[in-house]
């Protein structure tokens, strides 16, 4: 409800100022705006509520579209358990929870999360998650710099672009150890980073080595060997990983990652028009005390009753500043609730059966394609869910003409990668059945039939 003019004069009283003019004083005239702002008239409750049903009504979900896009976002099945638990009283807490006494079911939430993380990933501990697998990845660079001592960042082309661009934005205004922007890219190849490469790149200040499997183009990396690189060089390895993919490929931790980071996206989450999701971060023990975020623990009270407290909380942003090591202080606790209610759904068959359901419904729908006159592959070897292939036409233009037919057929490599503008990324959930994706290879096939051109 806005101010009333007997409030106004209350808090003008109450501050020392006769007027509102008054109180602006100190504002230079120059960037005083001096006119009425630009607003069309204010609406009645009924006519708001009936505007922003039109505006909605704009919005295509895409429900009505089978999808074969992911590049980050994937159209898995999301249980109805999952809000059904979520939304419960047990696990509304004040934003922050800083007083365990009242916020125990939270508390324990988040501990049980950093639990399921760590068996996925091998590692020994889990932070209580960040923002996104963008975020992950910057932050997993800053605790590389900090444990190093050193600023040089190695990052391979097959990590997700985006998260590219969030670690060069932070690098150069956001990192505490003064990374200073020396992000070194090495190029990733039919999906795969060389290994060759990656030894070129490092040097006595490279901090991190930071390589993502499956590749942004759904390749199988050879992390055990990138983790070497890495490590003969005196740097950490991060590697950037799917969590549903952990059901049939290695755990980080047996290849030797010193950091596992990714998005926690296909744990649960709703596609959502890209987000909220939630950035998942999991260290070796003697990293710990450099992790961002928040860390809770299982503790006893003072009569022996087992009790949840935030074990470590970065308050040092507020000290600190900049020379914390880092100032990402906050977690996506919601969403971090929502992956651990899906893992505990899917159990510990369930999630490699999904896994692998996922592989080989892909398996199968790459061999058709690659079938296809003039297509051919891009990504080399084995794939997880995700894989790319390269057209005889724009691969832009597939996507228009596929649209109308029912099928979001990919994503555009073109968008982010110079030179692959024939190239489309593919992805397969369990959710695509042999008949949508035979109808998606037939759609296809009559546009390449028909040279291009309108579908």
């Amino acid at each position: 409800m806005p101010h009333s003019q007997e409030d106004v004069r209350a808090m003008l009283s109450s501050v020392g100022a006769a007027s509102l003019d008054e109180l602006f004083a100190d504002v230079p005239e120059q960037v005083r705006l001096d006119r009425p702002l630009d607003l069309p008239a204010g609406l009645s409750e009924a006519e708001l509520a009936a505007e922003m049903t039109s505006l909605a009504a704009c919005n295509v979900p895409g429900s009505e579209l089978v999808s074969f896009l992911g590049a980050g976002v994937y159209d898995h099945y999301v249980p109805a358990v999952i809000d059904a638990l979520v939304s419960r009283s047990e696990f509304m807490t004040a934003y922050t929870p800083y007083q365990p006494e009242r916020s125990q079911g939270v508390l324990q939430s988040i501990f049980e999360y950093q639990t399921a993380i760590c068996e996925l990933t091998g590692l020994d501990v889990s932070n209580a998650s960040l923002y996104d697998g963008g975020t992950a990845v910057a932050e997993s660079a800053f605790l590389a710099s900090a444990k190093t001592r050193r600023t040089g960042i190695v990052v391979s082309t097959g990590v997700h672009p985006e998260y590219r661009q969030v670690l060069h934005t932070e690098s150069y205004g956001c990192a505490p150890q003064g990374c200073g922007g020396n992000v070194i890219e090495v190029p990733c190849d039919g999906g795969l980073t060389s290994v060759d490469a990656l030894r070129d790149a490092v040097d006595d200040q490279t901090a991190a080595v930071i390589v993502q499997t499956p590749s942004f183009f759904g390749g199988l990396e050879h992390m055990d060997q990138a983790a070497a690189v890495a490590h003969d060089a005196g740097a950490l390895f991060v590697a950037v990983c799917d969590p549903l993919s952990l059901g049939v490929l290695q755990p980080p931790a047996a290849y030797g990652a010193d950091v596992a980071v990714g998005d926690g996206q296909p744990l649960g989450q709703p596609m959502s028009f890209g987000g909220p999701h939630l950035g998942f971060m999991a260290v070796r023990g003697d990293l710990v005390r450099m992790m961002p975020g928040r860390l809770v623990g299982e503790t006893v009270d003072a009569e022996g009753q087992c009790g949840y407290v935030l074990t470590f909380q970065t308050r040092e942003q507020h000290i600190r500043r900049e020379k914390a090591t880092s100032n990402i202080c906050s977690n996506q606790a919601l969403n971090a609730l929502a992956a651990l209610v899906y893992l505990g759904w899917l159990g510990k068959q369930g999630l490699p059966d999904l896994a692998l359901l996922c592989a080989r419904k892909a398996d199968y729908l790459r061999e058709r394609l690659l079938a296809l006159p003039g297509v051919e592959p891009y990504t080399v070897g084995a794939v997880f869910r995700e894989f790319a292939i390269r057209l005889p036409l724009p691969a832009a233009e597939v996507v228009r003409a596929l649209e109308p037919q029912g099928f979001l057929a990919g994503l555009d490599a073109g968008r982010f990668y110079e030179g692959l503008d024939d190239v489309l990324l593919i992805a397969v959930t369990e959710r695509r059945t042999k008949a949508q994706m035979d109808a998606f290879v037939a759609a296809l096939a009559r546009h390449l039939d028909a040279g291009g051109g309108a579908a």
